[in-house]
């Protein structure tokens, strides 16, 4: 399956675009399936840009305007009948996602792929009243997907291991280092790790031993040390084993195990906060109490009704600005 076939996509949201590029950089053509069609032109337009992005950084030999044309997005499912994958990344509701496998269904081989870029979801859970649930996987991407080389093949409870393993060499053929959960648990690997970690960041801060950024600030300066070139298994082995062992005897009956979401996240999200992408970013006004406010974009302040004493440290740029992104970055999707 590794030769270059087309490929189909549903969705062509900021993840989606990101995906389709990173399979027509590897030389595959795409069929894209979307609901609204008058959305089509700003869809095309944005993956032509991520596509310049990607021959400026040197890393495509064809022009974004001749790949391009081996984009099809269409609003007609019916034009995704002779495909032997397809690459789901709409809004993550059950509903609406299992609405659209029954009309793939409809559609496809029975031997046809159909992956869903789930970030939460059970596997089993999407599989659920299909005609043929072992053809359907998750297939989890990191943003930027035409950039990291991040991915999670995960295997639902009717899941055909067969179909998995064509994934990966797919995935591999795209320059990706995939990862194979062979059994499914809900948030796969890193989004179960990096939920752990959450939890108990909001936990420090919340009950005072820390602020939000002094946890940052550690964080980036220990762990993002060592972490882009060794996971936790590794990084033991490279430090010493035995001295975890002290450690976790000691430390684990100590972490929180909090089921339930933060209340200074509950009161950030009802503040309005959305984040950069959104314009909507929160602000640390003094310990403990956050403040919605509107980036000014003239500068990396924030406006608010009050001027606040510490202002939590923004970026000159937003996250998404192209050199944010990509300086210093290399596409791992150019096949």
């Amino acid at each position: 399956m590794t030769s270059k076939i087309r490929i189909g996509t549903v969705g062509l949201g900021l993840m989606g675009s990101s995906i389709a590029t990173c399979i027509l950089a590897a030389g595959h053509a795409v069929t894209s399936l979307i609901k609204e069609i008058d959305t089509a032109d700003e869809a095309r337009e944005r993956i032509l840009g991520y596509l310049r992005q990607l021959t400026q950084e040197g890393l495509l030999i064809d022009t974004p305007e001749t790949i391009i044309e081996r984009l099809t997005i269409t609003d007609d499912v019916s034009l995704l009948s002779n495909h032997t994958v397809v690459i789901e990344s709409i809004t993550e509701n059950i509903d609406e996602k299992k609405s659209l496998y029954q009309r793939l269904e409809t559609v496809l081989s029975p031997t046809a792929i159909i992956g869903s870029n789930t970030s939460a979801i059970p596997v089993s859970v999407l599989q659920s009243g299909l005609k043929h649930p072992e053809r359907l996987l998750g297939i989890h991407w990191a943003e930027p997907a035409h950039i990291t080389r991040f991915m999670e093949v995960i295997c639902g409870k009717d899941s055909d291991l067969t179909y998995a393993y064509e994934i990966v060499a797919l995935a591999e053929s795209w320059g990706k280092e995939p990862s194979l959960l062979k059994k499914d648990i809900r948030g796969f690997i890193t989004n179960r790790i990096m939920y752990a970690m959450l939890r108990e960041s909001f936990n420090l801060v919340e009950n005072g031993y820390a602020t939000i950024e002094d946890v940052d600030r550690s964080l980036r300066n220990d762990l993002g040390y060592w972490i882009t070139f060794a996971g936790p298994f590794r990084f033991m082995d490279l430090t010493g084993i035995p001295a975890y062992l002290t450690v976790m005897k000691d430390l684990f009956p100590d972490l929180s195990n909090n089921t339930k979401s933060p209340k200074l996240m509950e009161d950030l999200v009802a503040s309005g906060a959305k984040g950069y992408r959104m314009r909507r970013v929160f602000i640390l006004t003094r310990p403990n109490r956050l403040k919605c406010g509107k980036r000014n974009s003239s500068t990396s302040a924030m406006t608010s009704g009050n001027s606040p004493k510490n202002i939590y440290p923004l970026p000159s740029k937003r996250p998404n600005d192209t050199h944010s992104i990509y300086k210093g970055h290399r596409s791992n999707c150019t096949g």
